[in-house]
């Protein structure tokens, strides 16, 4: 497998032709998502809101990251960031993170928020070395479809 060299990633909006391998990293970094994560629907429902904070990371013409980001006009939210496996430790996720809290800040935002599932030691740390913290909160769901 190739490995992507630091200095060849450029993160960008999110493009229609985006969508297949956008689908594929999410399959490979998120292989037991729940029924109701269908990928093609989440993709559908960030292009109708706030489309320009979906952004993918793009290295010699192939897309190797995304994230998706989103403010409700009090707090930013960070989802699906995901990095291929071809590119992870080379600054993919870094560079999403930071492109993803910058199209926050333009819109106002000034807290952002996340959720990791807390037996995801790897992505827990990653996330602590980007600055972020836990909050004694618990997080609640309930599906409205």
């Amino acid at each position: 497998m190739r490995r992507v060299a630091r200095t060849t990633v450029h993160v960008r909006p999110y493009r229609d032709e985006d969508r297949a391998p956008v689908i594929a990293i999410w399959a490979e970094a998120f292989p037991d998502e729940p029924a109701h994560n269908v990928a093609n629907d989440m993709i559908d429902r960030k292009l109708s809101v706030q489309r320009e904070l979906f952004l993918v990371a793009d290295a010699d013409d192939s897309i190797v990251g995304t994230v998706m980001a989103g403010f409700d006009g009090v707090r930013g939210w960070i989802h699906r960031l995901a990095v291929s496996s071809s590119a992870r430790r080379a600054g993919v996720g870094t560079a999403l993170i930071r492109a993803a809290e910058a199209g926050l800040g333009r819109l106002g935002c000034p807290k952002v928020n996340l959720q990791v599932r807390g037996e995801n030691s790897d992505v827990i740390a990653f996330y602590r070395a980007a600055g972020y913290g836990t909050e004694e909160r618990i997080s609640m769901g309930k599906r409205l479809t």
